[in-house]
């Protein structure tokens, strides 16, 4: 397995795994996730992947295909985003890496891939003279809440609501 910046030809096991992201979150909360659309148009994804303020990484895998020929399988991916609040009255100007999407193809799951790739963002980061990492994770994904605290997350900060 591979680890890497993604790029364009990445983009159809991209959006195979956004969209199970996208159906694991309307089957959660069907009142706010429609179905069957696409989170990012080819030309959105296609400007996100070139944005160095917007890094995707990709966890791949070589196959060989039927016809014989070498192929590069994304079992995984990150999107993150560098935020920073320079110049706020109440914030301190830390860099953050937030982590806007993390997933591993439903097929793939066990493989210890989502921790690779979650432990890949930390060096990123790092690197990169963070302060922290951040995301947010939706109630209704139990398993991603389970996974994130292995990885050793805590609650930042919690959302709340009351549905009228």
């Amino acid at each position: 397995m591979d680890i890497r910046r993604a790029d364009k030809k990445d983009m159809p096991g991209i959006n195979k795994l956004l969209h199970q992201v996208l159906m694991v979150h309307h089957n959660g909360r069907p009142d706010l996730f429609k179905s069957n659309v696409k989170k990012y148009t080819d030309e959105e994804l296609e400007r996100i992947m070139e944005s160095d303020d917007t890094p995707i990484f990709v966890a791949t895998q070589k196959n060989t295909a039927e016809s014989g020929d070498e192929v590069e399988e994304v079992l995984g991916y990150a999107f993150c985003m560098f935020q920073q609040h320079v110049g706020n009255n109440i914030l301190t100007d830390v860099k953050t890496l937030y982590i806007d999407d993390l997933c591993v193809d439903e097929e793939k799951r066990g493989l210890h891939i989502g921790k690779q790739l979650y432990e890949y963002v930390l060096s990123f980061a790092k690197e990169q003279g963070c302060y922290n990492v951040t995301l947010n994770v939706w109630a209704c994904n139990e398993p991603a809440m389970k996974f994130y605290e292995k990885c050793g997350l805590v609650p930042q900060k919690i959302g709340m609501e009351k549905i009228l």
